[in-house]
Parts: C-alpha cells; structure tokens; sequence
C-alpha cells in the first residue's frame, strides 16, 4: 500500500504544475457579467459533473472482459480525478481574486497543498517544499489513500461500480470545492477594502 501510495504522489506532483488553469481574467471573459460567486457556482458544478463522468467511465469501463486489472482502474481514477479537483481549487482562487503566488511550479504546489489540507492557499512566505517526509507529503499520501479507496467504489459488479463512482465523485468534487469557497470567501471577508 505505501508504495501505491508513493507511486500516486508521485504522478499527483508531476501532473500538477502542467494542469491548464484559467486565471481571473479568462473566467470573467468566458463568464461575462457574472460575479465571483457565479463562476463559482459554474466552476464547482462543471468540477463535480467531470468528476461524475470520470467514475461512470472508470464503472463501465471496469465491465469490459479485456479491462485492465482493478489496481491500474483506480490508479487512472483517481489520478484524473484529483486533476480536476485540483484545477477547481486553482480557478476559484482566481475567480475570488486570490491565486497563489510564485513559479508555476510554487503555485502548483500552493494549489496540491489546498486540495490536500481542504483549505484555501494561505501562506506562501518561505514557499511550500514537498519533501518524502514532510508534513505536506505525508497530508497528500493520506488524502490520495482515501481519494483512490471512494475509487474503488467504481469497480463494483455490473453497472453498480459505475453509477457508484460517478455519485461518489461527484459529491466529493462538489464537498471540496464548497470548502474551499467557503475559506475563500472568510478571507475577502477579512481583508479590508477587497470587495471582489
């Protein structure tokens, strides 16, 4: 387990900084008119509903008879699924106007240790290391064992796996991206003069 654990972060770590986030800017023009709060919305609800298609797929795909063995299904599973929550988390801090700071590599990994922690991004001081055994390490491991355990939910019998996986993923994509809303907006709340 700790191994598929590693191999995980290790894919999570390299596939990160190439996400293609939209930063405040390109929302507000493919959201015209709409306020922070409405991309939001629009953001969490087309999150949740990739993450959906993401499980169906992985469910049906598990039915097949020349399917590959289940361990490389969640691996895949959980692999695109933690893109997509980790893209959502990057454009709502775009769309609240707080995106990490720093390389694209710093801001990446500002952006993994939000979904990791369920916390908006911060503190950047000093930067963010990810080390084998530092705290952020050990957070992200933990979080992918329990992402890649709702995963296997998507491997149940018939097409049970697969409206599972879609349902799980779903409210878990949605779950996250509330919390993180939800940090963002107390911190607008408690800058002075931010009215965005």
């Amino acid at each position: 387990m700790g191994q598929s654990r590693d191999w995980l972060a290790a894919q999570v770590l390299a596939m990160a900084p190439r996400l293609k986030v939209r930063d405040q800017a390109t929302l507000r023009a493919q959201f015209p008119g709409k306020t922070a709060e409405e991309i939001a919305d629009a953001l969490i609800q087309r999150a949740a509903r990739a993450s959906a298609a993401v499980g169906g797929a992985v469910g049906a795909w598990a039915t097949l008879p020349f399917a590959p063995a289940a361990p490389a299904e969640v691996a895949a599973e959980t692999v695109a699924v933690v893109g997509l929550e980790i893209k959502l988390v990057a454009e709502l801090h775009e769309a609240y106007g707080h995106p990490a700071t720093g390389s694209a590599s710093e801001r990446a990994i500002a952006y993994l240790a939000s979904w990791a922690h369920r916390r908006g991004v911060f503190l950047v001081p000093g930067g963010l290391i990810i080390a084998a055994r530092s705290p952020l390490m050990r957070q992200l491991r933990s979080r992918l064992a329990r992402r890649a355990g709702r995963s296997a939910f998507s491997l149940g019998p018939l097409l049970t796996g697969a409206a599972a996986g879609a349902i799980l993923n779903s409210r878990e994509t949605r779950r996250l991206g509330e919390e993180i809303r939800r940090d963002l907006r107390q911190r607008a709340a408690t800058l002075p003069g931010d009215d965005r």
